[in-house]
């Protein structure tokens, strides 16, 4: 197993974070961050999740209108389980959060999330999770496989947990609306590339050169030349048109494709080069050979 991560050593700062202003108006660079996801998922796949969470929550508070706090690691919290869902209250002491979140990564790492309640339905909340932390229970007993278990994935239960006004962020289902979502999306994307290319950065060791490995070398490597190629485009488009939101969720479900396919391609490839020895011999090439599988899960295909 790797050593567990100390988040607060990584570098998340998003790039070219100038001004709520200049990031609403589509300065975010998204062709850098995209490659700054490849990078973070090339070294570590864990570490990728909790930088692609952090970077979609600043860009979502930039684009409401909000500066995220400095040195706060955050999360964004938005999967939806039938019977799992999280509500709002209006109580005679304030506003209260109440009801369990499931697939909440980072949930004992993070400082503040972003989290989706059911009532109103999709309304955005930002929790404080250390001002709250005697209010939230956190379960990590659901999650069985060795994948990702550095991200401390969890259900988190909200006991009545208060909050503020200022903490509701937009109206009841602009999370979704916003031509931001679609542009997030691709983020998990780049993440999915990178692992892919810490895959091939261990088939690039020369330890074989037989015709058999090459040729599914060769194929490896210009599968992730492409995906790279492919993510570096969509985030120049983001930039040049970040309010076509149309357009936004085409090509993020296009890009999505694309790298699903690809990132489906090299494992195969790689298992059939390298057989069984590294899947079962090397605890990181395993790891990471189960994290890529499943954090593909989350394309749907």
């Amino acid at each position: 197993m790797r050593p567990s991560h100390d988040w607060r050593r990584v570098d998340f700062r998003t790039p070219n974070r100038a001004s709520t202003r200049d990031a609403v108006a589509g300065s975010w660079q998204h062709a850098q961050r995209h490659l700054r996801l490849v990078e973070f998922g090339r070294r570590d796949l864990s570490l990728a999740r909790m930088a692609e969470a952090h970077y979609d929550a600043v860009a979502i508070l930039a684009a409401a209108g909000r500066l995220s706090t400095d040195n706060a690691v955050y999360g964004v919290w938005a999967s939806e389980i039938q019977g799992k869902g999280i509500e709002l209250h209006r109580t005679r002491e304030g506003l209260v959060v109440k009801g369990s979140k499931m697939f909440c990564s980072g949930a004992s790492l993070i400082d503040k999330a972003l989290v989706t309640a059911t009532i109103p339905d999709h309304q955005l909340i930002v929790v404080d999770l250390r001002a709250s932390a005697h209010t939230i229970a956190i379960d990590d007993r659901d999650w069985k496989v060795r994948a990702f278990q550095e991200t401390k994935t969890a259900t988190v239960r909200f006991k009545n947990t208060p909050i503020s006004e200022t903490d509701i962020i937009g109206t009841p289902g602009w999370y979704l609306k916003r031509p931001g979502f679609w542009h997030g999306a691709c983020g998990p994307a780049a993440c999915w590339a990178g692992g892919a290319e810490g895959l091939m950065d261990y088939a690039l060791q020369p330890n074989r050169r037989d015709s058999h490995t090459l040729a599914h070398l060769g194929a490896m490597q210009a599968g992730v030349w492409a995906m790279k190629s492919f993510l570096e485009s969509a985030g120049r488009q983001i930039d040049e048109r970040p309010d076509d939101s149309e357009g936004a969720q085409r090509r993020a479900l296009i890009v999505r494709h694309v790298i699903e396919q690809g990132c489906t391609d090299i494992p195969r490839r790689f298992a059939r080069a390298y057989g069984p020895y590294p899947l079962s011999m090397d605890g990181s090439i395993s790891q990471r050979y189960e994290e890529l599988d499943l954090y593909l899960r989350q394309s749907h295909a």
